[in-house]
């Protein structure tokens, strides 16, 4: 299982917090770090670019996110985890 933890910001449309990533039973972090680098760059610009076109739906958002660090972790690894993107909120 791979959490993806971020905090946005609705009204000023950016990201506030994270991506933070956490891995139960995916794969070691300490010798993986690399790729959860590689991780948190590909969930940071698909936030971005939900929000540059203006998306605040959450549903929407977090598809995106499944669905990039799914695709890029499937390229990686040939493996592909539950992904739990957690969105948190601030006003």
């Amino acid at each position: 299982i791979l959490t993806v933890v971020v905090t946005l910001s609705k009204e000023n449309k950016t990201i506030v917090a994270g991506p933070d990533i956490i891995s139960r039973g995916f794969v070691y972090v300490r010798e993986s770090e690399n790729l959860i680098e590689n991780a948190k760059e590909v969930v940071t610009q698909a936030l971005l670019e939900c929000l540059e076109g203006r998306n605040v739906d959450w549903g929407k958002i977090k598809m995106v996110v499944k669905d990039s660090l799914g695709e890029y972790l499937w390229k990686t690894m040939r493996r592909s985890p539950m992904i739990l993107p957690i969105i948190m909120e601030v006003e």
